[in-house]
């Protein structure tokens, strides 16, 4: 019999799994606190629960505990782990170190198939979507591993949190709970490539977080180029999305725009740019490609950037320049995975 995940489990669907053994409601909490709050990756550690109860969930269940398999750190502090989940497929985590605290950024999805073609993440496409505690618990290991507290997530890792909807959602609600890791909606970013009905079922929930929509392109012909999604959702149909969650949030959004030398980064560009999103509010985040081998986009340099951010300044846009960090190690996110991927297996020891 496979095991399920229990630390996948909100709090009400805990209670309604111990009620099914027979316990008392309270263990729930007990439960929850010990997978979520001390984050411990052992039925064993639970010392208040009866010895009968842990040998029942051990033989049901397991605790989601991301092995590291690579770990390389920046001279900047960035630290980058190449993660093995129980079933042996591998996630990339990042934390990211600012001066409002420790970032983290999180993978949704082993693998992705939305085909963006200057990231790596998506070349081998999509094995399967991560279940909510396999998300938690990128955080839970890379915090124990640096020994500091993490406070801010990213879902900015390998895969389309939207395409992962329901199983997104479960960890935004493990994730905030106050008998858990207790980090608030507002410090929280999920980012989309576009997945437009999906925006729209975010939405209805009126979340606190920041949604990021990944643009990068203000016209179908560039966008689609760049980004197959586009196909199916065009700019318009995502910036018509983008329009109506901030009229039921209230929320701003903010546009991520990887700069791509001489495919999106002319004054023209900058131009079509500000139009597209006039009017609200929104902050644009322009960010320098990492290389990415096999891909045929490369980097704007530093130059064209501030030029591009300038541009959009002058057209009333917020624009700024994301910091690059972990430049000197695989920063690309995907690179670590599909490296390790195309790593020849390794010879059985007698």
């Amino acid at each position: 019999m496979s095991k399920n995940c229990i630390s996948s489990q909100t709090r009400p669907q805990l209670a309604q799994t111990l009620a099914a053994l027979g316990q008392p409601a309270f263990r729930a909490g007990q439960i929850y606190r010990w997978l979520h709050q001390k984050q411990v990756t052992e039925f064993s550690a639970m010392t208040d629960q009866p010895k009968a109860l842990l040998k029942t969930l051990e033989e049901q269940y397991y605790i989601a505990a991301p092995t590291i398999r690579r770990r390389q750190q920046s001279k900047d502090g960035t630290v980058k782990y190449l993660f093995a989940l129980e079933d042996g497929n591998c996630i990339e985590t990042v934390v990211m170190r600012y001066k409002y605290g420790n970032t983290v950024c999180l993978s949704t999805q082993v693998g992705c198939r939305m085909g963006c073609r200057f990231c790596a993440s998506t070349q081998a496409g999509r094995v399967r979507n991560l279940e909510a505690g396999e998300i938690a618990a990128q955080l839970y290991t890379a915090q124990r591993d640096i020994g500091e507290r993490i406070s801010h997530i990213v879902l900015m890792g390998i895969g389309e949190p939207l395409d992962n909807f329901d199983n997104v959602m479960d960890f935004l609600t493990i994730i905030s709970s106050e008998e858990g890791a207790n980090i608030g909606m507002r410090n929280i970013s999920l980012s989309t490539c576009g997945l437009v009905p999906m925006i729209d079922r975010l939405a209805e929930k009126k979340l606190q977080l920041t949604l990021s929509i990944s643009l990068h392109a203000p016209n179908n012909a560039m966008r689609s180029s760049m980004m197959p999604v586009n196909d199916a959702y065009p700019v318009e149909q995502l910036i018509a999305a983008c329009r109506r969650y901030q009229k039921t949030t209230g929320r701003r959004i903010s546009f991520e725009y990887s700069m791509v030398r001489g495919v999106n980064d002319s004054d023209a560009t900058a131009r079509q740019l500000a139009d597209l999103i006039r009017g609200m509010g929104a902050h644009v985040n322009l960010i320098p490609i990492n290389p990415v081998d096999g891909s045929p986009y490369s980097a704007t340099d530093a130059e064209n950037v501030r030029r591009f951010q300038q541009a959009l300044t002058r057209l009333g846009v917020n624009a700024t320049v994301r910091r690059r960090l972990g430049s000197d190690i695989s920063a690309a996110c995907g690179q670590l995975r599909r490296d390790e991927a195309q790593q020849p297996p390794k010879e059985a020891t007698p």
